[in-house]
């Protein structure tokens, strides 16, 4: 069977910014049967992350991730239909899931390495189990509940950055029904933080292009911040960390604006940033959602309820 693939076909370098010419689509093809525990699938959606720059170098920076091999298909997070099957457990026209589905339009997989799905779940949203509900979903909840700290009816106000992201903008709602009283995000266009503000309910939003972050800060958070969402790291996370309180928390979820530089991972704070962190015995611990995949199951099907009930807006 001929098919479409997306392969690897240079690397960026370790300094680098990716260019689409850093990829490649062919025609390839698989084999026309099925084998014994096998299923051919047929790909609905793919997810495309920002770790997934660290998977363009050789060496991703952590043992964890698998560099992408030159000239061979990249994978990734993906939802597909079984179009044929000889797994016990999986049948044809079911929605199944992987962390590692190869982009091409169409495969044969270990039909133990896929995860069966529930449409109903999302409300017949399936890209959902991709985001909301998947591991983005989880990386927000669990980032808040195993590392923030959170308490309800403690008046705690919530930094985000990132904001208007796949991550982020489930972080600043999470952090709202979790018990935080007040969630203000950042982003990069007044059309990201009108969104943020109007349909997911953050309290306010800061445009980091224009003007100073710092001031608009302490303008937004007069009594300090004790929970800081992070997802991009650099000048952004050092102006925050300058007006966190006592004791707060730093959710280490990512650090995007640093990923084409050649740094260690999390990458170090300037020593003014780092003394006022350790003078305010503020936590900043790497967080990593996979070791948490105890909590995965009813932490997915808490992301559902609130995708149900309407508590958690989606874009």
């Amino acid at each position: 069977m001929i098919i479409q693939r997306v392969v690897l076909n240079s690397r960026p370098g370790k300094n680098g910014v990716p260019m689409a010419e850093n990829f490649r689509l062919e025609q390839s093809t698989i084999a026309d049967t099925v084998q014994a525990g096998q299923v051919r699938v047929k790909t609905l959606y793919l997810s495309v992350d920002p770790y997934m720059r660290c998977r363009m170098n050789e060496d991703t920076g952590s043992d964890y991730l698998q560099p992408w091999q030159l000239s061979e298909v990249a994978d990734g997070g993906g939802i597909g239909i079984v179009e044929e099957s000889k797994h016990q457990n999986l049948a044809k026209g079911d929605f199944v899931t992987s962390f590692t589905w190869p982009w091409q339009t169409v495969a044969i997989l270990d039909g133990d390495s896929l995860q069966k799905l529930v449409p109903q779940l999302v409300n017949g949203r399936l890209s959902y189990f991709l985001g909301a509900a998947g591991i983005t979903g989880l990386t927000a909840l669990l980032g808040i509940r195993e590392k923030g700290h959170v308490a309800a009816g403690a008046n705690q106000t919530m930094v985000v950055s990132g904001a208007a992201g796949a991550c982020g903008s489930l972080a600043g709602q999470i952090g709202h029904l979790e018990g935080c009283s007040r969630v203000v995000g950042i982003a990069g266009t007044d059309e990201k933080c009108s969104i943020l503000v109007q349909e997911m309910g953050f309290d306010a939003a800061i445009n980091y292009k224009k003007g100073d972050v710092a001031k608009q800060l302490r303008e937004l958070c007069p009594g300090g911040v004790d929970v800081y969402f992070d997802n991009v790291g650099g000048d952004i996370s050092d102006a925050v960390i300058s007006q966190m309180n006592q004791n707060s928390h730093i959710i280490l979820c990512g650090q995007i604006s640093q990923y084409n530089k050649d740094v260690p991972y999390p990458p170090p704070l300037p020593a003014d940033i780092e003394k006022i962190q350790k003078e305010r015995n503020i936590t900043r611990e790497r967080f990593l959602v996979l070791n948490y995949m105890d909590k995965q199951e009813a932490s997915v099907l808490q992301l559902c309820q609130w995708i149900q009930e309407g508590k958690l807006k989606v874009r």
